[in-house]
């Protein structure tokens, strides 16, 4: 018996210092992506798909397509404080001819917000109230395809709810 306890003492010691696994889950709200939702720009309240839209961040050349959706989730730069992109309408197809270019600048700032030890901190951001978006025609003999844009919610904290609203 004696035996015992002294056997089983080490073990208990040995498994006295071990702690939880600390990881991140992946249900774990990290650093949200802007999202854009399109709605008809002859009847504003409802949401309208897009085709064929592919979207180009300034300096990465990498793209991301959409077709038949009405929202897209755009990440933001983590290490700027203004995103510049393309929104292509007609950009999916093999027809080049029919692309037009709308280029989109959001201005923000980053704030830091601890999530957990495991997880780490995640950034969130707020469009600037008086500058937060302009839109622009990459080649003006197309026109806009895009009419008008408004932030709908400046503060990017989750990927829950709208927060800039275009019409087209």
């Amino acid at each position: 018996m004696r035996f015992t306890v002294l056997l089983l003492l080490p073990v208990l010691f040995v498994f006295s210092g071990c702690e939880k696994d600390d990881i991140c889950s992946d249900t774990t709200p990290t650093t949200p992506r802007l999202v854009i939702e399109f709605y008809d720009v002859s009847n504003l309240t409802q949401t309208k798909n897009v085709s064929n839209l592919v979207l180009k961040a300034n300096g990465v050349s990498e793209t991301l397509s959409f077709n038949g959706v009405s929202k897209i989730y755009v990440p933001f730069d983590t290490t700027l404080d203004t995103a510049q992109f393309e929104l292509i309408q007609n950009g999916g197809d093999n027809d080049t001819t029919n692309d037009n270019i709308d280029i989109i600048t959001m201005n923000y700032t980053r704030t830091t917000q601890y999530v957990s030890r495991a997880c780490g901190y995640k950034l969130n951001f707020v469009l600037n109230p008086t500058n937060g978006f302009s839109f622009t025609d990459a080649t003006p003999n197309d026109g806009l395809w895009i009419q008008t844009m408004g932030i709908y919610q400046s503060t990017i904290t989750n990927e829950n709810e709208v927060h800039v609203k275009l019409y087209f």
